[in-house]
């Protein structure tokens, strides 16, 4: 467990680092340095393989700690929204954890609230109000997931 939040520091950290302006131009410099250094090395085949091979191996570092950072982000997003939910007198509870339900389930639940939405778009052409909390149906959208 120490060694997944040491990593998750790390990751925070480079991906704070990388994100900056500064990292950019440092990036920007390498390569510029690397075009004119090529008529030193005759442009040869281990001078376009020196910056290949960097790039690639930097590349595919920075992929997993990115994404890790991502993923946390997301995590702790989501779960300040699944608090908010929870909170909010009217809130359908049901919602919560909607991020575990299947692909064509999320589409159901989606179609469903642009339903509601185009209800109260029409509701406001008549001059009615566009407030309340709309049964959302979540049971009857999301069998497979009654447990919500």
């Amino acid at each position: 467990m120490r060694q997944m939040l040491q990593f998750s520091k790390f990751c925070g950290a480079v991906s704070d680092l990388a994100g900056r302006p500064l990292s950019f131009m440092v990036a920007a410099g390498t390569i510029a340095l690397w075009c004119l250094s090529g008529p030193i090395f005759h442009f040869s085949d281990t001078w376009q393989l020196v910056i290949n091979t960097t790039t690639t191996i930097i590349t595919f570092l920075m992929v997993f700690l990115i994404q890790n950072t991502q993923n946390r982000e997301s995590k702790a997003m989501q779960l300040k929204l699944d608090e908010l939910i929870r909170a909010i007198d009217g809130a359908h509870n049901a919602l919560l954890n909607l991020e575990e339900l299947t692909t064509d389930e999320i589409a159901l639940v989606h179609q469903h609230y642009r339903g509601i939405a185009h209800s109260a778009q029409m509701g406001l052409k008549q001059g009615k109000t566009d407030t309340g909390t709309p049964d959302p149906s979540i049971h009857k959208i999301a069998p497979s997931h009654s447990a919500m």
